[in-house]
């Protein structure tokens, strides 16, 4: 999905998105050219990782609004079990595409596209069956609050589980219901990073 302009840091270089560790290190994958589609910056996805470190081996993820699919990629380079990354755009999705063919075998493996809107798609999902999610929608689309509801509301996390959200630094972090913890917090640049984690 396209993104807001406003982001932190420049893609290592124009057209292409570089993961940063795990199996595929180093690998630069080609992004749509789309207005405002622009991948998450090494910096944040660094610290998400970092954060994500402990749980992030086998397990099962959702790459919600995945536009480059830079964090849905990442982690099954460092060993998600699967990843699905959901995106509505059609150039998007063909960008995916060819960003999975340039991986080979392994990623179509462990990578599932899912070309449809991602709210209609956690709508079918089964209860407990993700383990980490990632939303990052356009900014002030206000998609994340209601990606999170659907969460809550379907039970979708397993115990847990985390859910990683990606907001314009001047939006306050979502305030987590029963049941959630705001795990970490922390602002780069122009983006706010929050990790909730599901406690039961």
């Amino acid at each position: 999905m396209a993104r807001s302009a406003s982001r932190q840091e420049p893609a290592s270089k124009p057209g292409w998105v570089r993961i940063i560790g795990g199996e595929w290190r180093g690998r630069r994958l080609p992004v749509a050219d789309l207005p405002g589609l622009r991948p998450s910056g090494d910096r944040t996805r660094e610290t998400l990782f970092n954060w994500l470190q402990p749980c992030i081996h086998g397990a099962h993820c959702a790459d919600l609004f995945a536009g480059t699919g830079a964090l849905g990629l990442e982690a099954a380079s460092r060993g998600a079990a699967e990843v699905t990354l959901v995106e509505s755009n059609s150039p998007a999705m063909q960008a995916l595409r060819g960003a999975l063919a340039k991986l080979g075998g392994a990623a179509g493996v462990r990578v599932r596209l899912e070309q449809t809107d991602a709210l209609l798609w956690l709508a079918t999902r089964e209860p407990r069956s993700l383990d980490i999610v990632f939303i990052d929608p356009p900014f002030d689309s206000g998609l994340d609050t209601q990606a999170l509801e659907l969460l809550a509301q379907r039970d979708l996390l397993r115990p847990g589980g985390a859910v990683y959200v990606e907001l314009a630094r001047s939006a306050p972090p979502p305030q987590p219901g029963p049941g959630w913890e705001l795990a970490r917090e922390k602002v780069l640049g122009e983006v706010r990073m929050v990790l909730l984690k599901k406690l039961a």
